[in-house]
């Protein structure tokens, strides 16, 4: 669909998001429950377990807005029967596992017109929780979404042999009344873009700091073959090879043997320190973008010695920033 499904789509000429911090948006109950726990901007605060319900018109982006939170680290459940959702956030509460730490649910339309009416009384229950409770409701203009049906050939959900698709879009917006009342964060995407649309939702539930982007450093050896989706390659077989050495030949870069004959030769350290300054430069533009993970792969001849030494070096310089790395050393597996 135009402006959200879109893969390359136009820059808007607007775009209308709303949350409650406008004095214009009905916010019902934001200071009876957990939702006033949040900063004094409206984002909440930081190291506490979190909730966001995610809702709003069909066609509107919610597929996306959900995608860009599981980008941003949170556990994503898309179109859950409200009668499960007060199960779920006690499920979710007792959890010991970091994964659940940040959930968002997708609610919409296709509950039952009743469970949806009962929707307030639900989610000032859930909210007195131990999550951090935020409401995003996301809509576009009637023209705009018959728009987008219409040239992705999507079925409306609500569609009916008796009813068409503009009454359809009409009889979901009355059906959603509940959850826009209480919402904390409302986004018209009737000119907002896909880029547009997750750096919105990015601004707006980020913590203090900026998100930082996952990395996997994998190492091989040029002899097996070069591997395949990685953001970036590089050769260290220009570097003092341990493989000469008789007594270092059977051992890998992770033997405190092969690391001390590489951290004795200066153009080891030189290589390393030009990657770590490479990185610490253009990382933060990769995250800046929405980048939420990189692959980097680290190759010599064989795959056991310079390339394994440096991915480790990289992981643990990679770390005292915060961010998450894993390693693969592909030929010692």
């Amino acid at each position: 669909m135009p402006g959200i499904d879109d893969p390359n789509p136009t820059l808007p000429e607007t775009c209308r998001i709303e949350s409650a911090r406008d004095s214009t948006v009905p916010v019902a109950g934001t200071t009876r429950n957990n939702r006033s726990r949040a900063r004094g901007d409206g984002r909440p605060e930081m190291n506490a377990k979190r909730l966001v319900i995610v809702s709003g018109l069909s066609g509107s982006g919610k597929s996306v807005a959900l995608h860009t939170l599981e980008d941003l680290g949170y556990y994503c459940i898309d179109n859950l029967p409200l009668f499960l959702l007060k199960e779920l956030v006690a499920g979710l509460a007792n959890a010991d596992s970091d994964v659940f730490a940040q959930t968002a649910v997708g609610i919409d339309a296709r509950n039952q017109p009743e469970q949806l009416d009962g929707l307030p009384e639900l989610l000032e229950l859930v909210c007195n929780g131990p999550f951090e409770c935020r409401i995003l409701y996301l809509e576009a203009q009637t023209e705009t979404l018959i728009k987008r049906f219409s040239e992705t050939r999507r079925k409306h959900p609500l569609t009916a042999p008796d009813r068409p698709l503009a009454e359809a879009i009409e009889f979901e917006r009355k059906l959603l009344e509940p959850i826009l009342s209480d919402s904390n964060l409302r986004i018209d995407t009737t000119h907002t873009n896909v880029h547009q649309l997750r750096d919105l939702m990015r601004e707006y539930l980020r913590d203090d700091a900026p998100p930082k982007v996952s990395i996997l450093l994998q190492t091989f050896g040029f002899k097996h073959g070069i591997p395949q989706d990685v953001d970036f390659v590089f050769d260290v077989r220009c570097l003092p090879n341990p493989h000469w050495q008789p007594e270092l030949r059977p051992l890998t870069g992770l033997d405190p043997a092969v690391a001390h004959f590489l951290e004795g030769m200066p153009e080891v350290g030189a290589m390393y320190g030009d990657l770590a300054r490479f990185f610490d430069r253009w990382i933060p533009r990769f995250e800046a973008d929405g980048r939420s993970y990189l692959t980097v792969a680290v190759g010599c001849t064989g795959g056991q010695h310079r390339s394994v030494y440096i991915a480790e070096q990289l992981k643990r310089h990679f770390e005292t920033s915060g961010r998450k790395v894993v390693v693969r050393h592909r030929e010692l597996l």
